[in-house]
């Protein structure tokens, strides 16, 4: 077993234990605000559970970025086991709550991904797919620079990385976005009085579309930097 086995092995053992748990709290929160079972709209939390969640998700971030920096050394080798251990962790987290909760009920069902730093909505299919991305791009990466220590990305690679997650980001929170843009402006969202209106309004929240053009903008960006590297390692090696 060489090295990036080894570790990829562990840091899969890691995220899918840590998918456990997130998976856990889920289940805690659906039994206190949706016990006949999650839908759209959103139910009011408590302001200190909200707060308490909001952290939570920023904690969750921070540990799997510390898989990576544990477990290997140079900053694009702990990249790559940071997404390739999001990844997993956000893989087993589905296939926990389907077996604790008989959810999702297909890979078209309406999630609510992240509240960081505003709602990220989205069918479960679309984070399943940029999980299975993120893996084979953390593969490649990982795989190339066990063979050559002073492997890097080039800056078209990171740029079309980088503009490909900016647009996939924003098809995950169009939903939520335009929504709320249809009453509040970004600076009364960031700055409002109202803060019982707001809350009520976003409450309401129901996503009815899902922007698929911008998502799959953002995948083709994707496939195109791994493409990229991968022609660009053969040349070097022919």
């Amino acid at each position: 077993m060489n090295k990036i086995t080894h570790v990829l092995i562990w840091a899969g053992i890691f995220a899918a234990a840590m998918a456990f748990v997130e998976s856990a709290v889920v289940v805690y929160l659906r039994a206190l605000y949706y016990p006949e079972g999650f839908v759209f709209p959103l139910k009011i939390m408590d302001q200190h559970i909200l707060i308490t969640e909001i952290i939570r998700e920023a904690s969750t971030m921070i540990m799997l970025l510390m898989i990576g920096i544990i477990a290997v050394k140079g900053s694009l080798s702990r990249f790559a086991v940071f997404i390739y251990s999001f990844a997993i962790w956000d893989i087993f987290y589905y296939v926990y709550l389907v077996f604790l909760l008989g959810w999702p009920s297909s890979f078209f069902t309406w999630d609510l991904l992240f509240l960081i730093p505003v709602t990220w909505v989205g069918p479960v299919l679309c984070p399943v797919i940029n999980s299975l991305t993120m893996i084979l791009l953390a593969v490649i990466i990982l795989n190339y620079k066990e063979k050559d220590e002073f492997f890097r990305l080039s800056f078209i690679e990171w740029l079309l990385l980088i503009v490909g997650s900016i647009v996939i980001i924003v098809a995950y929170t169009q939903p939520y976005m335009g929504y709320m843009l249809t009453r509040f402006t970004i600076s009364e969202m960031i700055h409002f009085k109202e803060k019982t209106n707001l809350i009520e309004y976003s409450s309401a929240f129901v996503p009815v579309s899902f922007h698929w053009i911008l998502f799959s903008i953002g995948q083709i960006l994707f496939f195109w930097s791994i493409t990229h590297v991968i022609i660009r390692m053969k040349k070097n090696i022919a």
